[in-house]
């Protein structure tokens, strides 16, 4: 299958690792940035085959995970409502708020669908105008265009009964505080090649200079995430720190103008909680003012929610790569995809759900 056999070519990824070793001659800790890669990298044991001292951390790479705690509660709390019809990717579902999930919600008898396109709500509110349908949008820069037109479109279509939640985070000011961090550990990041395609790679610019950090936009199969990892132990045996695209099949330096601009007419830029992690200032979205009127939040007034997390979950050292999942007292015992107490053990793009499905002990 043409761009994915061979991006999985064994002999090629023999290659790459012995260039790897070849290269690293002292230690260098390097973070991507992006749950799909994390769970590559896990599932094909690359962070175990590299050279000794070369650390891969996994970082907020989730935006399912990152999710803040009271933003599930508020879902739950419009989701029950009588007159809503409460729309969401499936990953959203299991996640757990505070007393339960949206999954339990639907099973008690509410109103939770699940769509596989913002595009599906709308149709959903054209057809029911007795109901409110609302979309919970959740995702990093890559799903804000499609979230964006969604709000176009019911717009366009001067939909009342429409709105979103919205929740989505960006990817440079996580980074930046990263780096900021007392004790910072990363040295070097794979950034995410999806969000990238969107967005470009200019954000990185400034990053790299201010912070000396190489940063390698990177796809998603094996071979992307070897020569990325090449690529970065290269810049920084080198003494070098700058933005370089490994991921050139899909992502251009400017990225996506098209999509940009849909994110800038419908969103604004805000300070945004990270379940686990706290405020990150402007590394977040909102609904401009001229189209606040579809935010869910303010629609339902959903507010003075006292959220609490489960006391044996780690997930803020988990996103943040302070500690792994095995670390935890709960993985893999009262911490299950089938039982979760966090998100990163729930999302297909979590830390913990990789290590689960990968088999690696506790």
């Amino acid at each position: 299958m043409r761009y994915l056999d061979e991006y999985r070519d064994p002999a090629l990824a023999r290659q790459l690792l012995d260039e790897i070793h070849t290269t690293a001659t002292r230690p260098w800790t390097l973070m991507e940035v992006c749950g799909g890669q994390t769970h590559t990298i896990v599932r094909q044991g690359i962070d175990n085959l590299l050279p000794a001292g070369l650390r891969m951390i996994h970082g907020p790479g989730c935006p399912v995970c990152v999710t803040p705690l009271e933003l599930i509660d508020k879902a739950l709390a419009i989701a029950a409502r009588p007159e809503v019809i409460f729309t969401s990717y499936g990953d959203m579902l299991r996640v757990p708020g505070t007393g339960t999930d949206l999954l339990a919600l639907r099973a008690r008898g509410s109103d939770v669908r699940v769509v596989y396109s913002p595009l599906d709500a709308v149709r959903l509110a054209e057809q029911h105008p007795d109901r409110q349908v609302v979309f919970f949008a959740v995702g990093f820069e890559t799903t804000a265009p499609a979230n964006a037109m969604a709000v176009l479109r019911a717009h366009q279509l001067g939909l009342p009964n429409f709105s979103i939640l919205v929740s989505h985070v960006l990817v440079p000011p996580a980074m930046t505080a990263l780096l900021d961090a007392p004790d910072r550990q990363v040295q070097g990041f794979l950034a995410a090649g999806h969000v990238c395609a969107v967005m470009g790679w200019t954000e990185y610019e400034p990053i790299a200079h201010r912070y000396q950090v190489p940063v390698v936009v990177t796809g998603f199969e094996p071979l992307d995430l070897l020569e990325g990892i090449l690529m970065a132990v290269r810049q920084l045996e080198a003494g070098h720190a700058r933005v370089e695209n490994q991921y050139a099949r899909a992502v251009h330096r400017d990225g996506n103008s098209r999509a940009r601009e849909a994110i800038r007419r419908v969103f604004r830029v805000r300070d945004r909680a990270w379940r686990g992690i706290g405020t990150i200032p402007d590394s977040g979205l909102a609904l401009t003012d001229e189209f606040a009127r579809y935010d869910a939040e303010t629609r339902f007034a959903v507010s003075g929610l006292t959220a609490r997390e489960h006391p044996a979950c780690i997930a803020g050292d988990i996103l943040t790569g302070a500690r792994e999942p095995t670390d935890c007292t709960a993985y893999g015992t009262v911490c299950t995809p089938r039982t979760p107490l966090g998100a990163p053990m729930v999302s297909t793009e979590g830390t913990c759900a990789a290590y689960h499905s990968a088999g690696r002990a506790s």
